[in-house]
């Protein structure tokens, strides 16, 4: 798929942007590290050795991107299309105005619908059937086996008492 664009030999600079962006991340996950008790115990594994390796790893990502920036080999992206994020924005808009109001499954059916009609699968409604299935099993498991609450609405009171 990346044959399909056009290189250009000359910096890019976004590629430097999120670059500062990545090297940013890694800093702020490292001075929390800094801040959080390091009792590895027998194993010498502390709290703060995940985020410092996930940092090292952004560093790591952070220079790779400096480098491929500067090269100027990286392809030049497709023209965004509006659409498509329009369609999954709207989703996440309804999902928060909808969460506590109509509940987990209405609305998490309502996003993935829309998600998926983002992503180009018509129809709509079959959509959101499908996203209300998932969203039903997905609040089973969490209210049932895990015992943990999802913002319920009438549909879950209905199917799952309460």
């Amino acid at each position: 798929m990346i044959e399909h664009f056009r290189s250009e030999r000359r910096p890019r600079w976004a590629a430097l942007i999120i670059a500062a962006g990545l090297a940013g991340m890694a800093a702020l996950l490292l001075w929390d590290a800094a801040g959080q008790k390091q009792d590895g115990g027998y194993a010498g594994v502390g709290p703060a050795d995940v985020p410092r390796l996930i940092a090292y790893g952004l560093i790591g990502l952070a220079v790779l991107t400096v480098v491929s920036g500067l090269r100027g080999d990286l392809p030049r992206p497709p023209r965004q299309a509006a659409t498509p994020l329009l369609w999954i924005l709207g989703g996440l808009g309804l999902q928060l105005a909808l969460l506590h109001v109509a509940g987990f499954v209405v609305s998490g059916a309502l996003l993935f619908g829309m998600t998926a009609r983002g992503f180009g699968q018509w129809p709509l409604w079959r959509n959101v059937a499908v996203g209300l299935g998932l969203a039903l099993v997905i609040y089973g498991v969490f209210d049932r086996l895990l015992k943990l609450n999802l913002p319920g609405g009438p549909l879950e009171h209905l199917i799952f008492g309460g």
